[in-house]
This record gives structure tokens, C-alpha cells and sequence, in this order.
């Protein structure tokens, strides 16, 4: 497999996503903003959110508040995302081979395991001791914002290194909150929603796609998952993962073109229409609906769900409270030290172990930066906030301690990039820096 530094270019789905999600991130940091601001003034933000809102299905109901709705509904379309980012990456990006995953897949594995570590130093045995995944996680749309306004010490090398962390960072986080804060589980809506899961894989590998079909199951299948006490949003991953990602076929671009060659000698609309689905048909499902959901994830979701849950009251009281909780300095130390350290070290253990490999270009300086950057923690923090803390006083603390820790830690990562960006030698196979060679000079 080459690497992208042999190819010399991003594909271009991966140019789609980071523009895409970079774009969002100034959407999410002007949410977050206001829902500060929202929550600051006499103008009901809690009550607000917790208006509630009844679907019922010929008696059968689903009763949850506003809040609950984004959490537990809308943002499984963002998980949905993840999930087809993740089966895209697997099977024609950057996570396809062992070699190409085993870095970032190292230092993202490093990234969720120090930061828990360094929350329970501050944590352990307090009533906030299960509240360590708050720590763990890396807000993509926000680095990638960041890494924009970086310029060009931040290499498209290092963006795909950092998705790549990202994403299996995103498959950790989900793991988390299935496995660590679920309660209560009803074995047999589980099953049923396992059950519709494997129909869903069999209709995978029979090449049977029909979009309201899957639609459909999905819907089914949150409803069960819902009941069942699991999470929802490990469904949007779970069908995330199911839809078919390919490279278009050979058969494909010559039916396409032969419909449209058909057209062009007669353009009437039958022929435009058959023109236009045999061209729709020769992308992957995946890529399609990757077009289609990514933009309302990452400019309406992802917004909407900081929105609903970033709103904290700055008032004397919980500031003084934040600064002497554990909960708040605990997150704030995982994510402005222990994230980079994390990453760091498990990037350096795949490349002296020699399982991993970097682009040949990168600098550890760049990836210094790139790892502090990956401290920047919201969307998922907040997230796993919501579902780890009941008590009002610590939920506004462990907003606080992610808000103060995702800011300090965009300063730091940028100023790593500003003074080291382009220094610390490149990124050698031993894991060891080595300094670029000096320039050549001419003799007098």
C-alpha cells in the first residue's frame, strides 16, 4: 500500500471532510457561545430544554424532553456519520492496512488511556470517579477548525494523521458509552435490535440497497435500542458500518457512460433520468449518503446538541465551586496534559516497535502540536457529561473544566505549532527525532 506521501495528494472524499468539518467548527464554537450566554441571562435555558415532547404511535408513546430528543435522537445521526466515515477509512482510506492504521490507531489508544488516568489521579474514590470518560475524548470538528487557522505549518499529512486518530478515538468513545454507562439493560429489546441488525448485514452482502428500506430498520432498531436502556447512539454507528463503501466499478462507469452517450444522441427526460441514476448508482452508497448527512451532522446536529448542552451558569458560586472541585481540574489536567501525552507516547511506541509508520514528511514538532490540539474536548465530553453526572452542581462544574481545558488546550497546541511547528526533526522509524538534513551550500 503506498503512503500518502507517495500518492502526494488527499483523496477526495478525506478533502470533503475536512472541509466540511472544519467549516462547522466555527458554527459549534458560536453555539457554544450562546448557549452561554443563553444560560447567563433571565431567558429560561434549562427550562427550555427540558420542555417535553410526546410522539405516540397508536398508543404506544415516546416521551422525552427537548434535550433528550437531541441527545438521544438527532445526535444518532451524527454517530451515523462517524460509522460511515469509519467504513469508508476501513475499506478505501487511511485505516486500510495494519501498518497505516497502527499509529494513530496507537495514538489514539495512548489518548484515551493516559487522560482517564491522569481524571482519576484528581478522582478516584469521589463521588465523580465514574465521570473519567469526560476526559477521554477528541473533538474533531474543532481541531480540524484549529488546524485551518494553523496555516501551513499543519501539513495534509498531519490532518489525515489526526482524522485517522480521531476516528478510532470516536470508535473508543462510543465503546465507553456502551459498555460503561448503560444501565438497567432489557435483554429482550437488545436482542431484538441485534436481530435487525444482522437482517441489515445480510442485506449487505446480498447487494441489496434500497435507501426508506434501511431507513425503516434503523428507525426499529433505535426504538428497541432505546427501550432496551443501551445508548441509541451506538445504532447510528452500527448502520454507519453496515452501508457498502467501493471504489466505482468498472461495469458501472461503462454503464454510465453508455446511458449517457444514449442521451446526448436523443436528451429526452427519460433518458435524463436514466442518464442521471445510472451515474448516482456507480458511487457507493456510503459516499452518497456521506453528501447527504455530513453537512446537517456537522452544520445543524453537532451546533444544535452544544446548544442544548453547553449552557452553564458563571455565577460566583460555581465558579468558586469549579475551582476547587477535583471533577473540573481533573478533566482539565486529561485534556491539556494527559491527551497529548497520551498521544505522544503511543505514536512513539508504534514507530519504535516499528508496527506503525508516519508520512516520511512529518516533524515531531507538528505532531507535538497535533497532539496537544487533540485535547480539545466538547461534543462527545458534553455528551458523556449528561450521561455519567445526575447531580446539577457537578454537571456545571464538568462543563466548566471542559470548556477551560478545550481552550487552554487550542492555546497550547497552537503555540506549539507557532514555535515548533517546523522543527524537531522528522519523525524516524526508531521513534527517535532526526534533524533534516543541511541545506547544500556551495563551496568558496
Amino acid at each position: 500500500m503506498t503512503t500518502l506521501s507517495e500518492r502526494g495528494e488527499l483523496s477526495r472524499a478525506a478533502r470533503q471532510f475536512l472541509r466540511t468539518e472544519s467549516g462547522s467548527a466555527f458554527l459549534l464554537i458560536g453555539a457554544a457561545v450562546v448557549a452561554l450566554l443563553w444560560a447567563n441571562l433571565p431567558l429560561g435555558y434549562e427550562t427550555f430544554w427540558h420542555t417535553p415532547l410526546t410522539i405516540d404511535f397508536g398508543g404506544a408513546a415516546i416521551d422525552m424532553d427537548l434535550r433528550h430528543w437531541v441527545n438521544d435522537g438527532l445526535m444518532v445521526l451524527f454517530f451515523f456519520s462517524v460509522g460511515l466515515e469509519i467504513a469508508r477509512e476501513m475499506t478505501l482510506g487511511e485505516l486500510r492496512g495494519f501498518r497505516a492504521i497502527a499509529a494513530p490507531a496507537a495514538a489514539a489508544v495512548g489518548g484515551l488511556v493516559v487522560p482517564a488516568l491522569v481524571f482519576l489521579a484528581f478522582n478516584a474514590g469521589g463521588e465523580a470517579a465514574n465521570a473519567w470518560g469526560i476526559a477521554i475524548s477528541t473533538d474533531t470538528a474543532v481541531l480540524l477548525g484549529v488546524l485551518a487557522l494553523v496555516g501551513p505549518r499543519c501539513p495534509d499529512q498531519l490532518r489525515v494523521f489526526l482524522l485517522a486518530l480521531a476516528i478510532v478515538d470516536d470508535i473508543g468513545a462510543v465503546i465507553a458509552i456502551a459498555i460503561f454507562y448503560t444501565e438497567d439493560v432489557d435483554v429482550l429489546a437488545l436482542l431484538l435490535a441485534v436481530v435487525l441488525f444482522l437482517a441489515l448485514l445480510g442485506l449487505r452482502y446480498v447487494n441489496f440497497w434500497r435507501t426508506p428500506f434501511y431507513a425503516a430498520i434503523g428507525i426499529v432498531m433505535w426504538v428497541a435500542v432505546l427501550a432496551s436502556g443501551v445508548h441509541p447512539s451506538v445504532v447510528g454507528v452500527a448502520l454507519g458500518l453496515v452501508v457498502n463503501a467501493y471504489t466505482p466499478r468498472r461495469q458501472d462507469m461503462k454503464r454510465a457512460l453508455n446511458v449517457g452517450k444514449t442521451f446526448l444522441l436523443d436528451p429526452t427526460p427519460q433518458r435524463a433520468l436514466a442518464a442521471q441514476a445510472a451515474v448516482v448508482e456507480a458511487v457507493s452508497p456510503n459516499e452518497r449518503l456521506q453528501l447527504r448527512i455530513q453537512p446537517w451532522s456537522s452544520y445543524v446536529i453537532v451546533p444544535l446538541f452544544v446548544l442544548a448542552n453547553a449552557g452553564v451558569v458563571l455565577s460566583g458560586e460555581t465558579l468558586r465551586a469549579a475551582f476547587t472541585s477535583p471533577l473540573t481540574w481533573g478533566i482539565v489536567a486529561g485534556l491539556v496534559l494527559g491527551k497529548p501525552i497520551g498521544v505522544a507516547l503511543g505514536t512513539w511506541v508504534a514507530l519504535r516497535t516499528g508496527i506503525g509508520r508516519v508520512p516520511d514528511t512529518l516533524r515531531w514538532g507538528q505532531l507535538f502540536g497535533g497532539a496537544a490540539l487533540s485535547g480539545i474536548g466538547l461534543t462527545v465530553a458534553l455528551f458523556v457529561t449528561e450521561l455519567a453526572l445526575d447531580d446539577e452542581l457537578l454537571v456545571s462544574e464538568a462543563k466548566i473544566g471542559i470548556l477551560t481545558g478545550s481552550i487552554l488546550a487550542a492555546i497550547v497546541g497552537w503555540l506549539v505549532f507557532r514555535l515548533a511547528g517546523e522543527r524537531g526533526g522528522q519523525c524516524s522509524p526508531s521513534g527517535l527525532p532526526t534533524l533534516p538534513p543541511r541545506p547544500w551550500r556551495p563551496v568558496d
